[in-house]
This record gives C-alpha cells, structure tokens and sequence, in this order.
C-alpha cells in the first residue's frame, strides 16, 4: 500500500495539545457581525476549543474575479483566538462562486450522458479543469499567505468531502494522459482492457474516451480504470492546495474530510498524503432506535478512519441532532449524542465536531440541526452540547491513546469498483454490505479489529478476515499465503480472488494460490440466491444471498454443509491447515447469530478473546490505552460487575463492586489503585461480564 509521499511531520498531536478537541463548522458569514461576539462567548460557556473556518466561504472572500475581501475573516480569526479557541482554516475550494461557472462554462462537470452540472448547489467542479484548478490555487494561495502565520491557525482544511466525477472533453484528455502513464503503449493497454472482445480496439489514444452512456455493457476494465482516475484527479487537486498551504506554514498539519465508507476515492490512497485524517459520520437515529446496525455501522467507519490514520483521527462532521436530506428526518435521542460522540473517542477520535455552530435560518440545510439550535441557548438541545463539552475536557489522559487490535477486516476500494460493475452473477452481491455485516458479527461479539490494505503486512494480525474480495492482486495473494503460513488464521468469505488487477478472471474461477491456502481443489459453480431464498445448512443454522459447488482436498475439513436444494450435501464452509496456520472459506452468508458465532469460533481458536466475553447483545466494550470504554446501546438500563474498583473518567466516581450504565449511558473505566491484599486474586481483563 501507499505510503505517505509528505508529511509536516506534525500530526493530529500538534492539534490535540494533550486533551481532546470538540468543536465544529463555524460559518459567520451567514450572519451579521454583532452576532459573531455572542457566538465566541457561548462557544466558551460550551467548551469549544476548535472551530472548522471559511468551508463555503470563497463567494464572500472573491465576491468577483480578483477581487479580495479578508476583513470580515480577520475579525474572526481574530476573536476566536482571543477566546482560546483554535481555528481548522479551510481552503474555500469546495464550492466556486457563481461567477467562476458562468465566466469559464468549462469548470462545470459533465455527467455521462453529456449534460452540464450547472452552479447553484455546490461541489460544482471539473477536478480536472485547468481554469478551475487555476482559480482555486489563486485563491489557496492568497488565503495561505495571510493566514499562515496567525496564532490562532491550528490545521488546514482543504477543500470539502471531494467526491465529483465528470465525463466532459477536458477530463477525457486527462484520462487519457492517465492511462498512458499506466499503461505506456497502447497495446499494453488493449490487453489489460480486453479490447478484442466486441471489437473494442483501440489504434490511437484519441479514440478513447470516459465512459459514457454506450449501447449496452461498458468495457469493465475500462470502466474500473476510470474509477481509479477519477480519484487520483481529485487527489491531485487536494495535494496542489495541500502544498500551497505547507509552504505558508509547515508547522501547521493538513487534513481534508472523507464522507463515510465512500465509494468515490481510493481512502487508502488518500490517507496516505494527509497528516490527520479525518471523516463525516451521519447515522441515522431512527435505524439504531430499533437496529444495532446504526451503531455497528458508526463503530465500522471509526474503525476504517483509525486504521486509515494508523492512530488517533478526527471527527469532523457530525449532527448534534437531525440532519435534513432524509425522506424522514428523525432527532437524536436523549443520550445519543453523547454515546455516539464518546463511541468514536472509544475508537480513537481525538477530536469530535459537528456541522455546524449555529444553525442556518437560510440555504439548503436550515433544517440541518447545529451546536447551537433555532431553539436558542437556553434549549435541552444546546444543554446536552455543554455537557458533552465538558465530558470531553474530562478525558484529556485518552487524548494520544492506541487502540490495538489482534483481528484485521480487509478492504480495497479497487475490488468494491470493479465488483460493481454490471453483467456479474449477482446484482444484489454488494461490497459495502458483506463488510458491514462480517464487521457487525466481530462488533457484536466485541472483538476490535483494524481494517487493513490486502498489500498490507498482516503479520501483527493474529486473525485476518475478508468478507468479500472479489479482486486481488498478486501482491494481496502473497500476504495472505504468507500470514497463514506464518501461523495466522484466515476467515475468507465466498467471491473472492476471481480477478486480478485488470479484472481478469482468474485462471480456474478463483486463483490457484488462493484455493491452495483453502483447501480447495476447485470451484465448481457460483450459484448465487434470489431474493428472500435461503438455505439450510447441516449445523442447524441458514443463509442467504450466495452459495458454491465447492471441491475440497481430502484433507480440508467440512465445517458444516448445505442440507437441501440442489447443493445438498456439498461443503458450505470449511476449514484447512496450512503451513503453521488454519484458513476458513464461508461459500455463503450466513444468518447473523450464525455469523457471529463462526467468527467467535475462528478468533478464539487463535487465541484471541473479546475485550470483555459474555456481554449482552448491545453492550458494547473498547480498550483504548488504560482506559476501558463501556457503551449502553441496549434499550434498557445494564449492571457489569467488576472485580476490584474502577474509576468512571466520566464522573469521577470510584466503582466498588459494580457499574451500572443507563439507556444510552457510558462509562470510561480506569483501575483504581488499592492497597495489596494476600492471596488477592486479579483479572487480566480488569472487568467481568454480567
């Protein structure tokens, strides 16, 4: 995997300064400035220390080509550095003023079918547009120029939740620029592409284009090769305003924010050039009400953004309450905010803000709740804001913290794309949900895992699981041999290793290598499930979405078997040795309860065990560093007994003998220390299950 190509050498530790940062978008420019004072003071009165500046703002700075308008920012620069409250300065490049898509048509992305993305929403750019590239490092560099030395600066925001992809005639020319970096000539190019199918061949570079609505099925290849194109664009537009900024302030670290577990950037890749990394995460109250998959689903981004950063991250978007663009727009519950909040410290946030301040009574998100509501200072909502503040100044030992993790999930943007693609055995085969459901089993079960590059050294890991990797490299294929050789464990879903780097479908159906490591002679046929089917296995339990006719060596070991239908009988996962390790395959999907409990059983025969075992369904437990993290999804109040005294971080109440978390409560444990007894007895774990 990539490594980081530049780096300030300061990362989110240059920020925190020891404690944890809490904060969110502060936007003045939607309001009069008599306000702003106001907004400063109950900043202060709700602990904010960290507030994210001039996002949106690139209208207001160049209100016309070349003007410049700075005073306002001044001000406020200037009055939140006076509080004691850091500023997170953001390159306004996100979204262009209308005068820069009316005066250059050409800044404005095309979709597939040929139409202009016109201005008047936002993110309205053609990354590879030189007019628009142009104007936003004019305007970067004059930004970086005045503020790069101001006391108050303390990271870099540049730009906002990239994500645009366009087809226009400037991008298909930098498409093909790309391509002949990759390929070098284009007869390496039409074997990688596969052009002698439906007479694609290409004879000159020109001929190429995006892909654009065509007649039927789009080249895959070409198709994939565009995804990654399409990311490495807009990395390129984030790292030309992430020098600009460096050179004005070396000192000062650089961040850009990813939107949750996002199809449209290669986040790996990304990580790789930012000095803190940083994300959005929105779910939705109305489905964790009823569903562990809303706080499963949170815990899984926090755990994608702390691998990503290889350490502690930043939180940079959240709602404090209700967000505005879902068919119904359900508020948190009384304690979700905190429990959320404190859940991504438990995973390691150093830093928790919001969108926004002070909400908008204007512009597409005035029904997007804020730090500070339309209901005012003196509401329920802004209260819960403080006390979250003040929970936060209370857990300055966590700042810097590890979470470790002996179980890594793997996943790579390249297969999610090229398993996308139409024209496969499934539709309903998805990427984002096979890792979500293998990761909620690991949450439920409360086993931390990283996420993990498949190039990555997996050696640290003592279980490595892949919920569904449909392509992987040679170089992917030689960790996993090499993790399990080396005395891993391997818990491999179905679909996986089909194809390679080009989307090629491997010689066999899966690759040779990677059946070795199975045990498997041969993958005789995917036989994917309708909608609603399921299948029996011979443990008692069922599944859904997928099913393999698969052939085992005579010496791996049939786990359990398919009970009916047309595979009845023929192994549904198995289990092999190989070298000093064991390898799992689950050739289906199997029920949760049932997925959970294979997992469990793979970890603990390699001896890895949950941070707190036989915890109820919805109790969820995270060590980070000294510190033990317990969170109450459950709908009712919970009891965990303890071995010997704690201390609630949060409280500062010593527990004696037991810690009892009301619905949506958290406790954050330390041991407290007590005189030597004989014959005591001590638990590694520090804690026992109910």
């Amino acid at each position: 995997m990539a490594q980081p190509t530049r780096t300030t050498g300061q990362g989110l530790g240059a920020v925190t300064r020891g404690r944890l940062l809490f904060g969110g978008d502060y936007n003045p420019e939607q309001w009069p400035p008599e306000t702003w004072p106001e907004d400063v003071r109950l900043m202060r009165e709700a602990g904010v220390t960290i507030a994210t500046v001039g996002v949106f703002s690139w209208a207001t700075l160049e209100p016309r080509p070349g003007a410049r308008e700075f005073g306002w920012l001044d001000t406020v620069m200037d009055l939140l550095h006076d509080a004691g409250i850091g500023v997170c300065l953001a390159t306004p490049t996100a979204s262009p003023p209308p005068w820069l898509g009316a005066r250059h048509p050409e800044t404005l992305p095309r979709d597939e079918h040929g139409s202009v993305v016109w201005y008047g929403s936002r993110n309205h750019f053609c990354a590879s547009s030189p007019a628009y590239r142009d104007h936003a490092r004019r305007i970067t560099e004059d930004v970086a120029r005045r503020y790069g030395s101001h006391p108050a600066l303390r990271l870099w925001h540049v730009n906002n939740e990239y994500g645009t992809a366009c087809w226009c005639d400037t991008t298909a020319r930098h498409f093909r620029t790309w391509l002949r970096q990759r390929y070098g000539s284009l007869a390496a190019l039409n074997e990688a592409w596969g052009t002698a199918f439906w007479s694609q061949r290409y004879d000159d570079w020109d001929e190429i284009i995006p892909p654009r609505r065509a007649q039927y099925l789009i080249n895959p290849t070409q198709s994939l090769d565009f995804r990654r194109f399409t990311s490495d664009a807009l990395l390129e537009c984030f790292t030309a305003e992430r020098d600009i900024v460096a050179a004005h302030s070396p000192h000062v670290p650089v961040t850009t924010n990813f939107m949750p577990l996002f199809a449209g950037l290669d986040g790996w890749r990304w990580a790789a050039e930012e000095d803190v990394v940083s994300v959005d995460v929105y779910p939705d109250p109305a489905v964790a009400h009823d569903d562990p998959a809303g706080p499963a689903h949170g815990a899984l981004v926090q755990d994608l953004t702390r691998s990503q950063a290889r350490g502690p991250w930043l939180l940079m978007e959240q709602a404090a309450s209700a967000v505005n663009w879902r068919p119904v727009n359900r508020p948190k519950d009384p304690g979700q905010l905190r429990l959320w909040s404190l859940q991504a410290v438990a995973r390691g946030a150093d830093a928790v803000c919001f969108f926004q301040w002070r909400a908008s009574r204007q512009g597409s998100e005035k029904f997007h709740s804020a730090m500070l509501p339309h209901a005012g200072e003196h509401s329920r909502a802004f209260r819960r804001v403080r006390e979250l503040g003040a929970d936060l100044a209370g857990l300055s030992e966590v700042a810097g913290t590890e979470v470790t993790a002996d179980v890594a999930v793997l996943h790579d943007w390249h297969a999610w794309w090229a398993s996308q693609q139409p024209g496969r055995p499934s539709a309903a085969l998805d990427h984002a949900r096979l890792l979500a459901a293998w990761h909620q089993a690991l949450w439920e079960e409360n086993l931390t895992c990283d996420l993990a590059h498949p190039e990555d050294d997996l050696s640290r890991y003592r279980v490595v699981v892949v919920p569904h990797l449909y392509l992987l490299t040679d170089a992917s294929l030689d960790r996993l041999t090499a993790h399990v050789h080396g005395g891993g464990t391997l818990v491999c879903g179905f679909f996986t290793g089909v194809a390679d780097a080009d989307d090629r479908i491997r010689e066999g159906g899966v690759d040779a290598r990677l059946r070795r490591l199975l045990g498997l002679t041969r993958v005789e046929e995917w036989w994917p499930l309708g909608e609603g089917e399921t299948v029996h296995l011979d443990d008692g339990t069922s599944a859904s979405l997928w099913a393999e006719d698969l052939e085992p060596a005579e010496t791996t070991e049939t786990v359990a078997a398919y009970a009916d239908g047309p595979l009845a009988g023929r192994p549904a996962v198995t289990r092999a040795s190989a070298g000093r390790g064991a390898a799992w395959y689950v050739s289906t999907l199997p029920e949760r309860p049932a997925l959970r409990a294979l997992l469990a059983r793979a970890a603990h025969a390699a001896g890895v065990r949950p941070v707190l075992p036989g915890l109820p369904p919805g109790l969820e437990a995270v060590r980070r560093g000294q510190s033990l993290f317990l969170l109450n999804h459950r709908p009712e109040q919970v009891t965990v007994p303890l071995h010997h005294p704690h201390t609630d971080l949060l409280t500062g109440h010593v527990h004696a003998a037991e810690v009892t978390l009301d619905r949506h409560g958290v406790a954050v444990l330390t041991p407290t220390p007590t005189p030597p007894q004989k014959e005591s007895r001590t638990c590694d774990e520090g804690v026992s299950s109910p």
